[in-house]
């Protein structure tokens, strides 16, 4: 995701949850290249775009240009880190399934508070605001789903860019509060995080048709 500093919150504070997001985001990316049969270049490419393609839309949308995931080399170095961290220790990664969804989890939940207080700092109204904190958070996996030939998780009927939506709103709604921001942003991630991790553990899923009725003839 990479952003300029966010007036929102905390300068440190708002860089260490966006390394964070980004070093995980990118190690799922490079995991789910390598998965394919990816080669290292391509892993590593799929783990750039999975770590900042939703803040790089983000960034556009609101007018902040350039994209700082274009005009700075920290989230590219921080991206590579992730994508060969992700590639190289797949068989071990392999090995714990359950620490890779709560990987997943953690990065949709640091960049959707992240990229809500961003879009708040530069004067978006608060509900695109939150909705643009959950276009950053699953913006990247998206487009890593299709890049690897996968029915992206948003388009099927798990609870994920939901979770993303409501830590979004929650950072919205502290702003609103004027509740300190820090703390905001943490309770948005941790409702985020929790909300994604209870939905993969309890098989929790949104309506949607199972069975289409096949047309008459």
């Amino acid at each position: 995701m990479s952003f300029i500093e966010s007036q929102t919150l905390g300068q440190d504070a708002f860089s260490a949850l966006d390394a964070a997001g980004t070093f995980i985001f990118a190690l799922s990316g490079a995991n789910a290249g390598a998965r394919r049969g990816m080669d290292l270049f391509g892993a590593l490419l799929l783990a750039f775009v999975t770590a900042t393609a939703g803040g790089i839309m983000t960034d556009l949308l609101i007018g902040a240009t350039p994209p700082h995931a274009l005009a700075s080399y920290r989230p590219f170095f921080i991206a590579m880190a992730g994508g060969l961290t992700g590639f190289v220790f797949l068989p071990h990664i392999d090995r714990f399934k359950i620490s890779v969804l709560l990987l997943d989890a953690v990065g949709l939940s640091l960049f959707a508070v992240t990229g809500a207080s961003h879009a708040l700092a530069h004067g978006i109204a608060p509900l695109f605001a939150a909705l643009l904190g959950m276009l950053t958070a699953i913006g990247g996996g998206l487009i890593r789903d299709v890049l690897a030939g996968q029915v992206p998780v948003v388009l099927r009927d798990e609870i994920y860019a939901s979770a993303a939506l409501l830590g979004g709103a929650v950072v919205v709604v502290g702003q609103e509060l004027s509740l300190p921001a820090d703390l905001t942003a943490l309770a948005g991630a941790t409702i985020c995080c929790a909300l994604r991790l209870a939905a993969v553990h309890q098989r929790w899923r949104l309506p949607a048709w199972r069975q289409f009725p096949a047309p008459k003839a």
